[in-house]
Order: C-alpha cells, then structure tokens, then sequence
C-alpha cells in the first residue's frame, strides 16, 4: 500500500541551504521510489487557517518512506532544511482502493483514531 511523507511547511527561509537543499533531494527520492504528489503551490483556505505550505511525497509502502528518511543521502541534506526553516512532518500509509468512509469504523483501536 502506498505511504507518504507529509510536510506542513510554515515557514522556510530561501536562502543558498535551502537552494541547495533543493537542488539534492530529488536524488535521495529515486532509490526509493518517492516522488512529489505536491511541492508548495497555491493552496485555498476554505475553513480556519493554513500558513504555510504542503508537501506530499508519495512511496511504494512505509518502508520504502522510512529507507529514504534514514538513508545516508537524505541524512547528509536534511540539516540543510531543518536549520532554514519550520515543518511538521508526518508519515501515513494510503488506503486500498475501494474505500469508503465508513472503513475506518472497522479499524482495531491500535490503529489510531480520528479527533484526539
């Protein structure tokens, strides 16, 4: 199943790291299978407040998106984003396909829950 970074980037300062951070994270991805669903753009508030911007990177599965974070690649770049700027960063599996919202009422309790 297919997993995902996820990044709620709120601020970032674009300076030559973050350039550089740029210019090199394209290479950490491919071993790895990951690859931009979305990278900034435009987003449209619709309810309360979003500052910032999204990133969603796509993996085959979450081991996949683990290998990359880890990898001595992306470890030897990563300081180049977390010292020039402010990001919550999650990872989170896909669904299988059908799905309907009423499947994660199946969802054993370990398996987290919705509204905390």
């Amino acid at each position: 199943m297919a997993a995902y970074a996820v990044a709620h980037m709120r601020q970032a300062t674009m300076g030559p790291q973050i350039v550089e951070y740029l210019h090199r994270i394209d290479a950490t991805l491919e071993p790895f299978g990951g690859r931009f669903l979305v990278h900034g753009g435009d987003v449209e508030v619709i309810e309360n407040d979003w500052p910032g911007h999204l990133i969603i990177i796509e993996f085959p599965d979450r081991q996949h998106v683990h290998g990359w974070y880890n990898s001595p690649a992306y470890q030897a770049i990563l300081a180049l984003r977390t010292d020039n700027s402010e990001a919550d960063v999650v990872f989170v599996d896909g669904v299988e396909h059908p799905h309907k919202a009423t499947d994660i009422l199946e969802q054993s309790p370990d398996q987290g829950s919705i509204g905390r």
